[in-house]
């Protein structure tokens, strides 16, 4: 038992130095824990003999049900929504499209059976979200358009509809009577998206209007949920990952407290997972019977880059007014990787009997989309005009905090003000502020003591910085140049009763807004309700 427990810890700690020196090997760090896995594997120096396939999906399925809690838990719906048709059709019919196409493709080019090419369709019609969450936030990438989150959404959220197909395409192989497929269908869907909902609405009550959770104990609180929201949706048979994502995004949207603290533990958690089902994924291949495999997993990455995932996305979203270039990066960006190996696994540990090797296949595919994509998505984002020098992509995430030590703050001077004609020294500054300088037409006054304030003026002051705690009732909205408040005036805007825009941060600079104040892309509003 000593030697396992020292064997684990040498194996985590050989995954966290393979994160910090990724970017010394040129290649996603994701591709470094497979690596690792094959070197513990039975091909590999320490010979591990592991083929549990069954066990590997038991554990690699829970990992899987964390990392997409936090998928959804930490996108930020406010910068989402404004692409959530593109990201949702993409997640849906655009899966649904890559599989139909990668099938049909295998079928008649590699002469493989129809029910084999569909499981293969299946299984790698997803795109990864650890993939690409990783190479967003480690290069961070800021992309035009909205174009990270839908990014985002889309491999955060499509993983749902890869796995109905999965089990359909497991159920027609093995000749399992499932029932009526449609009925199926809709109550995985119905199921998935009704307990999730319920579950979030339900969790997000206790931990902000009653005192049933002890100090401290929210993190445990949320994971028991999590873990009986995945139950209670896999033992009625509905569909588990949606109603997790699902219970994710609206628990991580809602205002329950120590938020700032939950996001950074299931960030850890998240990475354990993804380091664990990659080091498994490695663990479980055989290097020597790839070569066999090779022609085939290439023919495949090739079906799905350059012909099923564009026709997908362009066919969606073109008629969305979607830009060519933004159409042809986010038909690049889609990796495949952890989901499509999960259940290329959870496809063998049912039985499945294929002429070919379906997990090495899968593996080797998921290798390569995400060793050359991934390694190229910095430098095709790029070529194609996409990168947005002036946004940050952290901002799409609800773990995104302000940086800067030192806020602005620009107080206009109207006529009959009471500082108009009196000095700096002699007006009653807000606390902690300091008076740096006077817009006065186009001149800029340093200002001083003795310096002489004027109706017309705008004065500069440095104020403590924002940050929101626990005790306050204030939200941020952040505004992308697809959002419906861009280039709109304060008092155009259709705002509830209790809801007040208290401050809107441009920049280095916090502005008191009025009702004439023009949101600006790029803007972070801050209201208090």
């Amino acid at each position: 038992m000593t030697i396992i427990i020292l064997a684990v810890a040498l194996i985590i700690l050989l995954c966290v130095l393979a994160e910090k020196f990724s970017d010394k090997f040129g290649m996603p760090a994701l591709i470094l824990f497979m690596f690792i896995g094959m070197l513990f594997g039975s091909d590999g120096i320490f010979g591990i003999p592991f083929e549990n396939f069954k066990l590997a999906e038991n554990i690699c399925s829970i990992a899987l049900v964390f990392i997409m809690f936090y998928g959804g838990f930490n996108t930020k719906w406010d910068a989402a929504k404004s692409v959530a048709l593109e990201s949702i059709s993409l997640a849906s019919l655009g899966v649904v499209i890559t599989a139909g196409i990668t099938t049909i493709l295998c079928h008649a080019v590699l002469r493989l059976s129809l029910e084999e090419s569909f499981l293969i369709g299946s299984v790698l019609a997803s795109t990864d979200a650890a993939s690409v969450f990783a190479i967003l936030r480690k290069k961070n990438l800021n992309l035009k358009d909205g174009t990270a989150s839908i990014l985002e959404v889309e491999s955060g959220s499509n993983d749902p509809v890869a796995y109905l197909l999965t089990i359909i395409a497991i159920g027609i192989i093995n000749q399992t009577d499932s029932g009526n497929i449609f009925i199926t269908i809709a109550l995985q869907i119905i199921l998935g998206i009704v307990i999730g909902i319920i579950m979030a609405k339900l969790s997000s009550f206790v931990m902000t209007k009653t005192g049933l959770i002890s100090e401290g104990l929210d993190m445990i609180f949320v994971i028991s949920m999590l873990l009986v929201c995945y139950g209670i949706t896999a033992f009625l048979g509905g569909n588990a990952y949606l109603s997790v994502y699902l219970f994710g995004i609206l628990l991580g949207n809602s205002k329950i407290k120590h938020k700032q603290t939950l996001i950074p533990f299931f960030d850890g958690v998240t990475s354990l997972a993804q380091i664990l089902i990659f080091f498994l994924i490695g663990l479980l291949t055989f290097p020597h019977q790839m070569p066999a495999i090779i022609p085939t997993a290439f023919a495949i990455v090739v079906f799905i880059t350059i012909v099923a995932r564009p026709v997908a996305v362009f066919l969606l979203l073109l008629p969305q007014k979607c830009s060519l270039g933004k159409c042809s990066l986010i038909a690049f960006a889609g990796l495949r990787g952890a989901a499509s190996s999960v259940f290329a696994i959870m496809a063998v540990a049912a039985g499945v009997s294929m002429k070919q090797d379906l997990f090495h296949i899968v593996f080797t595919v998921s290798l390569f989309s995400v060793a050359i994509q991934g390694t190229l998505l910095p430098f095709v984002s790029q070529k194609l005009e996409m990168v947005d020098e002036n946004a940050d992509v952290r901002k799409t995430f609800n773990d995104y905090q302000e940086e800067t030590s030192l806020q602005l703050m620009r107080m206009h001077i109207p006529e009959g003000h009471e500082w108009d004609g009196q000095k700096i020294k002699n007006v009653n500054l807000p606390t902690g502020s300091l008076a740096l300088m006077i817009k006065r037409g186009k001149e800029t006054i340093i200002t001083k003591g003795d310096t002489r304030i004027h109706a017309g003026d705008n004065l500069i002051l440095s104020i403590p910085p924002y940050n929101t705690n626990e005790t306050e009732n204030l939200e941020e909205r952040y505004i992308t140049k697809a959002d419906e408040w861009c280039d709109k005036m304060i008092g155009e805007l259709h705002l509830p009763k209790d809801v007040l825009i208290a401050m809107v941060i441009r920049g280095e600079e916090s502005i008191i807004p009025d009702g004439k104040t023009m949101l600006m892309e790029n803007d972070i509003v801050v209201m208090f309700q």
